[in-house]
């Protein structure tokens, strides 16, 4: 049963809506159709007036009106321009940079209140006009008293109660979609808003995102490519966070950019680049980069460099999903539909028992129209959408740990072709993919993988003994649970041989593994002895391993 509270925030989004002339839209969304009646029972809708407003600017207006969920909502379609009509995508990118500030002198109080010190004590100089307004926080110039000049980032006030409120609306619907929505299975919408919740409560520390921005800082040391500004530790706190002030123009800024003669092509195909080098490279990505958020510095028109700010929202994947996201690109694009399908299967995206050949074909059908065109017209919006639909035929559900991964992607391709309508996004992210892939599989990380594994190898090795030891004793104490005596001694006796015989093995090869390493890094004349013994010890570890998973083949 639903809360007082979030019943009553459903009839604040309904009345909000109406006022702005958009409740046909949401008397045809399924998921508000339970609701019909607090239309038919509203007085609002019974008085509604023409707004003289267009629907673009109706539903802008709607939107910072309920709040920062929903302004961000806005901000994200905003940069999908290929589908939406032109007049909505103009109004909502208005979200971006021109959110309603709250009073500086609530600014003043928070950062005084905060350090526990007078304003002038704390800089040189700090302009009380907001330099920017978002949805979570507002931005100020300023001066620290070495100089420096910086901006101030403070929190909304009563932002976590309005944040919490809204969630508890979310989390309604969802609740309301899992029970009443077929669907649902598959989409799985409380863990979507579960997901929503992490994302949105950690925006509001921000002390968590100055350490994003030092991380993304550190990344991208020396990179031509992106430009991360300084964090002054001194002076930030939870509510309040201060950074170095860096000058730039703003990326949707086209006309400007235009009159700087910035190379545009250099531009959109450096953005994927900085996309897939923080996803696989790195592991690392800012997940929150609407044109707001992003800045051009075009001291050199021919090398354009982004600089970013806002780093409240980041992403990281498990290596599993880098791994089959990466084979996924690289199938998809190499036109391997059976590899796709496969690929879906082992990740466990579609239910194991789904046949490949039946989803290969579905993919196939999908995909084959889009190839037809040139790659710099192929659209993952579209892809995404149509593959979605196709999905649903084989019972897909909707990762939420890749949630982010999908929105930022999207928002990338978005903003490089409005930059570049001739964006070839394939021909940027090919290079850096198979990189990556060739990178992990090479002999160098493989042996920095094992040398980092070996003191988890050596304590287990060093358990063996104990374990094989309590083993034995509690099979001569007749501690070991079994039916049939006489037939499962004998499979002890052959178990324990085999553990003596893996016990032997597993000494020797960390003996090996050992030496190996020792003979290399006190280099001893000839080398080859050290890679010798490290190839056996990995040799009798694969056959450890073997032996472990096909018992039967170990005696």
């Amino acid at each position: 049963m639903m809360r007082p509270r979030v019943v009553g925030r459903l009839l604040v989004i309904q009345r909000a809506l109406v006022r702005h002339g958009l409740d046909d839209f949401v008397r045809a969304t399924h998921l508000y159709r339970p609701f019909r009646f607090l239309a038919y029972l509203s007085p609002w809708t019974w008085f509604q007036r023409s707004t003289g407003k267009t629907r673009g600017e109706r539903l802008r207006l709607a939107l910072e009106e309920l709040g920062p969920i929903f302004v961000k909502f806005g901000q994200a379609l905003s940069t999908r321009r290929d589908l939406l009509p032109v007049d909505i995508a103009d109004e909502l990118a208005l979200l971006q940079d021109r959110v309603p500030p709250f009073d500086s002198e609530i600014a003043v109080a928070t950062i005084e209140s905060t350090f526990g010190r007078k304003l002038e004590e704390i800089f040189a100089e700090f302009d009380r006009t907001p330099l920017a307004a978002a949805s979570i926080a507002q931005v100020h110039a300023a001066r620290l008293k070495d100089g420096a000049e910086v901006v101030v980032k403070i929190l909304r006030p009563g932002m976590r109660e309005i944040i919490e409120r809204d969630l508890g609306v979310l989390e309604a619907l969802a609740a309301l979609a899992d029970a009443y929505w077929e669907p649902s299975r598959r989409l799985r919408p409380r863990e979507i808003v579960a997901e929503y919740r992490k994302t949105i409560l950690d925006e509001l520390d921000l002390m968590r995102e100055a350490g994003n921005a030092a991380q993304l800082k550190r990344n991208f040391q020396g990179s031509n490519l992106l430009y991360v500004p300084a964090v002054y530790w001194d002076y930030c706190r939870s509510n309040v966070m201060v950074m170095e002030r860096i000058h730039g123009i703003i990326i949707s800024r086209i006309d400007e950019l235009k009159a700087r003669n910035t190379d545009f092509a250099k531009l959109a195909e450096n953005g994927v680049e900085i996309f897939f080098t923080q996803v696989f490279r790195h592991n690392f990505f800012h997940a929150d980069m609407h044109p707001g958020n992003i800045f051009v510095q075009v001291d050199d028109p021919a090398n354009p460099r982004y600089a970013a700010i806002d780093f409240g929202i980041v992403g990281t994947l498990e290596a599993r999903d880098q791994h089959y996201l990466a084979e996924n690109f690289m199938a998809f694009f190499d036109r391997d539909y059976a590899r796709v399908a496969a690929l879906h299967v082992e990740s466990g995206w579609v239910p194991r028992g789904t046949r490949v050949d039946e989803l290969e074909s579905a993919v196939r059908t999908v995909c084959e129209p889009i190839f037809n065109k040139p790659l710099k017209d192929i659209s993952f919006a579209q892809v995404l959408l149509r593959l979605f639909e196709t999905a649903r035929r084989f019972d897909m559900q909707i990762q939420p740990q890749l949630i982010l991964l999908q929105k930022t992607l999207l928002n990338i391709e978005g903003l490089g072709r409005q930059l570049y309508p001739e964006l070839d996004l394939w021909k940027t992210a090919q290079p850096i993919l198979r990189a990556w892939m060739r990178d992990r599989m090479s002999p160098r990380t493989l042996f920095t993988g094992l040398r980092a594994q070996l003191p988890d190898a050596i304590e287990t090795l060093k358990a063996v003994p104990r374990i094989f030891k309590a083993g034995v004793r509690a099979a001569a104490d007749g501690d070991l649970p079994w039916t049939q005596q006489g037939v499962q001694l004998a499979e002890l006796r052959a178990t324990i041989e085999r553990e003596h015989a893996r016990r032997e093995s597993a000494l020797l090869a960390g003996t090996l593994w050992i030496a190996g390493l020792l003979w290399l890094a006190l280099g001893a004349p000839h080398p080859v002895v050290g890679w010798v013994q490290l190839a056996a010890a990995a040799a009798l570890g694969l056959r450890l391993r073997w032996t472990r998973s096909h018992p039967a083949a170990g005696g």
